[in-house]
């Protein structure tokens, strides 16, 4: 008996241990227990705090003024007291009275809360532009202009399957991570343009007091200041599908000096990572790439093991658009299929990433050896857009 109670304590520690290392607050993101707006690292974050608690307490005034008059009126003129209600037609002073300080207190409201929104969508003069575009499930980033123009990537959930699926404990930054930052210097305004490549998302990242909706077809902007050097973390708030609780934004500001070694090392790994979309390819070269594009990018839908997900996602493994002709492949990962969640790729990937990942598809699994066409050339790709 005091073996099994040794054991049921440890057991107990153990999970108690393991609930207090989870249950913390998140740097650059949500904190335990947090009811109220983020404090924020920029001036519209803290004037949204600001207007918040104002709008606030003059809403609890107006409640305890109100409901404390009415009371007071029904406790001390009640009938039981000898009070007759008393008849009248108006009262101009009253009339007067219940028009005039409303519209006082609108004002009072309404200045502060326009000068703030008009501050808002004022993204004029920026001194660097990043134009965001949502997919499912991921944003892709791309810089417009300044030292680090040119540069483009894909940001992805980093969770890992395994905890996700609760076959390990959760980590830290449990679907808050991203396997890419979106990187910019402190102390500079950034004007982020936004779009969607598929269905309505929307770039918010509380800190710094901004969400704006990306719609696909449009451009929409918003701007951001960020006046203390760190790591800042937001999520897509517009419902945009079955995994809208996988495509988080992750924000890391530094300093001038680390931004530009950072723009300097995206330069050298863009240029030591660019593909020859003319090169042929070797069959073994396209699987090993494919695997790892089909990881990042493909597996969150069709699943690891190509099985998909009943009733939402087709099983790669044994379709017979993959083991058939790779035309009709192709032109499925390139422009998406109308009316179901396959999304178009050809803007998110070159045209080696895609030949790579279908490729991978005809060769993983039970696939491997049935389909008509093995191998997808890059060039077979360049012909299809």
């Amino acid at each position: 008996m005091k073996m099994w109670r040794g054991l049921l304590g440890a057991g107990a520690l153990l999970v108690g241990n393991m609930a207090f290392a989870q249950v913390r607050d998140m740097p650059g993101g949500p904190r335990v227990n947090q009811l109220n707006l983020h404090e924020g690292v920029t001036q519209i974050a803290r004037d949204a705090m600001w207007l918040h608690w104002m709008m606030l307490t003059i809403c609890i005034v107006i409640f305890i003024g109100v409901f404390g008059v009415m009371f007071y009126s029904i406790w001390a003129h009640r009938r039981s007291r000898g009070h007759k209600a008393a008849t009248f037609h108006e009262h101009l002073g009253v009339e007067v009275a219940w028009t005039v300080i409303p519209f006082i207190i609108v004002i009072a409201m309404a200045l502060p809360a326009t000068r703030t929104v008009v501050a808002m969508k004022d993204t004029s003069s920026p001194d660097l532009t990043v134009k965001v575009t949502g997919y499912q499930w991921k944003w892709g980033y791309e810089y417009l202009d300044g030292e680090a123009s040119g540069i483009k990537f894909l940001s992805t959930l980093s969770t890992p399957r395994a905890q996700i699926e609760n076959r390990e404990p959760k980590g830290e930054f449990y679907l808050m991570e991203v396997d890419n930052h979106m990187v910019v210097p402190v102390d500079k305004k950034v004007r982020v343009v936004l779009t969607a490549g598929d269905v309505i998302h929307s770039w918010m990242v509380p800190e710094f007091g901004v969400k704006q909706d990306a719609i696909p077809g449009f451009l929409r902007d918003t701007w951001f200041r960020a006046e203390k050097v760190g790591i800042y973390r937001g999520q897509c708030a517009e419902l945009c599908g079955k995994d809208h609780a996988f495509m988080p934004i992750v924000v890391e500001v530094k300093s001038q000096a680390d931004y530009d070694a950072w723009v300097a090392e995206q330069k050298k790994l863009m240029a030591a990572q660019a593909d020859d979309p003319n090169k042929e390819w070797t069959q073994a070269e396209l699987i090993a790439r494919g695997e790892k594009v089909f990881a990042s990018t493909c597996v969150a839908c069709h699943q690891a093991n190509g099985k998909g997900i009943p009733g939402s996602f087709p099983a790669l493994d044994g379709d017979p658009v993959v083991l058939g002709p790779k035309g009709a492949q192709i032109n499925t990962v390139l422009k998406g299929k109308p009316g179901t969640a396959m999304a178009a790729f050809g803007g998110q990937l070159n045209d080696v990433e895609i030949a790579a990942a279908i490729t991978y598809t005809r060769n993983a699994w039970s696939n491997a050896g049935k389909g008509q066409d093995p191998m997808v050339q890059p060039k077979d790709v360049a012909a299809a857009r």
